[in-house]
């Protein structure tokens, strides 16, 4: 079993940049397959970025291709989150998930271990 723990969130402005990290406990980090999902108010939990558990493979929802940038430390059991040109409809709730697989999906039911979520606020 493994225990997330994301950080970073904040606020910002539109066009400003933040880093999320999800620092996992146990030794078996680099088994994991590592996802990112957001849920805004009102709205469903939606895919952002994954990574594969050896970090070559990364996936991303269309809305943030080109702006974010998922990677890995596996020495330090912590994957992250690069967030540029941050946009108000970026705004939500952050979550990191992992599965003990070596692959990058993007769907959430792939995912069943789920951190308690940081929040980021982009303000226009």
């Amino acid at each position: 079993q493994v225990q997330l723990v994301e950080s970073g969130g904040g606020l910002v402005q539109a066009g400003g940049s933040l880093r999320l990290s999800c620092a996992a406990s146990g030794r078996t980090f680099s088994t994991y397959a590592m996802g990112w999902f957001r849920q805004a108010p009102g709205k469903e939990r939606e895919f952002v970025a994954a990574i594969s558990r050896s970090g070559s493979v990364t996936n991303y929802a269309d809305s943030v291709q080109g702006r974010f940038t998922i990677s890995r430390d596996n020495a330090k059991s912590t994957v992250y989150l690069r967030m540029n040109s941050l946009e108000p409809e970026d705004t939500a709730v952050y979550y990191c998930a992992a599965r003990p697989n070596p692959s990058a999906y993007m769907s959430e039911n792939f995912y069943n271990y789920w951190g308690q979520g940081t929040q980021v606020t982009v303000s226009s």
